[in-house]
């Protein structure tokens, strides 16, 4: 109406973000629980990189295991071969190096053999008697097991070999089939480390410069770099743990005459490449041939020696040796070597610290600088 008073117009003030009516789903999510989210699906993506990865390898199993052996004959051998050229020429040098360590393997295996066959008719004289005293002391408390149970036990034996005759002969020649497989690994592990002990640095550039763009040649640089500086540093590490480890089971079993005490001692070397479980495993053979060959109480010695080669390994030769170029936690090692036994079995085993190991120290080595 006229002359009435002006309407005033109210002006509400605007609504800030952190009002939840205006905030999306995402924003109204807990803080936590949206990082959470962000890292589970960037997880799920490298576990499908990873998975795909494995199942490639498992596809080429054969190539892959070789390439690694190739790997782990290139860190053993690369400086030797460097310090032979200081006198030779660069193929000499590698010719040399590769076709001495051959010849020493092969030394090493004939005398084991040489060992087994010299002694094969006592052997089996004492492993009879041995077996006749775990009979006897199996009799006796706590155990107290009749004499027919266990020739129950012999018969079921002898009845299984004789109504599985047929599936044991095709396991004998799938055997065959794998011990081809493990000739043409080793040829090609062979052939493959003569070029990487050669001009392994060359055949790096070449991948690099091949397949990279030049503003990410430095981090691969730095990261083949960290990586190889860590498989090389353990595996000379596990061979400097193994045949200490070998030369103390060695001497204990020559001085407790227990039979094949060399065969022993390089199932030992070898089987401490699978680290916390492959001495044990070894010792435990040992205990079973000094319980067949010289009774219980020499098993009881090897069994001590069990625990000693054991705290002695994780105590001392472990930190001492490998700790400049592993630093991993034993529970990792430990998970390591089970979920890698899990995947590929023996091989899974063997390769599981080291890739662990490689992988941790590119990390590191990638991972920027805190500010």
């Amino acid at each position: 109406m006229l002359g009435s008073r002006p309407a005033h117009s109210v002006r509400l003030p605007p609504r800030s973000r952190s009002d939840p009516a205006l905030l999306s789903p995402a924003e109204r999510t807990v803080p936590s629980l949206r990082v959470a989210a962000a890292y589970a699906w960037r997880l799920i993506v490298v576990g499908i990189v990873v998975y795909g990865v494995f199942t490639v390898l498992g596809r080429f199993q054969l190539i892959a295991v070789s390439l690694f052996l190739a790997l782990v004959v290139t860190s053993v051998l690369r400086p030797l071969a460097d310090l032979l050229n200081r006198a030779l020429p660069r193929p000499l040098s590698v010719a040399v190096a590769v076709v001495g360590s051959m010849l020493l393997l092969f030394a090493l295996l004939a005398l084991v053999g040489n060992a087994v066959a010299g002694e094969s008719t006592k052997l089996a004289g004492e492993f009879r008697g041995g077996v006749h005293r775990i009979e006897l002391w199996l009799r006796r408390p706590p155990f107290r097991i009749s004499p027919g149970k266990l020739t129950d036990l012999q018969g079921q034996v002898v009845d299984y070999v004789n109504s599985h005759r047929s599936r044991l002969l095709s396991s004998a020649v799938s055997g065959l089939g794998r011990i081809v497989e493990v000739v043409t690994a080793g040829v090609l592990a062979l052939f493959s480390s003569l070029f990487f002990i050669h001009s392994g640095e060359n055949l790096w550039a070449w991948a690099r410069d091949q397949f990279l763009p030049s503003g990410a040649r430095p981090r691969w640089d730095l990261a083949g770099h960290a990586a190889w500086r860590t498989f090389a540093g353990y595996t000379r590490g596990i061979i400097i743990v193994a045949a200490t480890n070998a030369v103390l089971v060695g001497v204990v079993l020559f001085v407790l005459r227990v039979p094949l005490a060399l065969p022993l001692t390089l199932l030992e070397f070898f089987a401490t490449f699978v680290p916390l479980v492959g001495s044990p495993i070894a010792l435990g053979v040992a205990t079973v041939v000094a319980l067949a060959g010289r009774g219980p109480l020499t098993a009881a010695a090897v069994l001590v020696l069990i625990v000693v080669i054991g705290q002695l390994e994780g105590h001392v030769l472990h930190p001492l040796v490998l700790s400049w170029a592993v630093s991993l936690h034993p529970l990792v090692v430990a998970v390591s070597v089970i979920a890698g036994s899990i995947v590929a079995g023996v091989i899974g085993a063997v390769v599981a610290v080291p890739f662990v190991s490689v992988v941790w120290s590119v990390v590191r080595a990638l991972r920027t600088a805190p500010p």
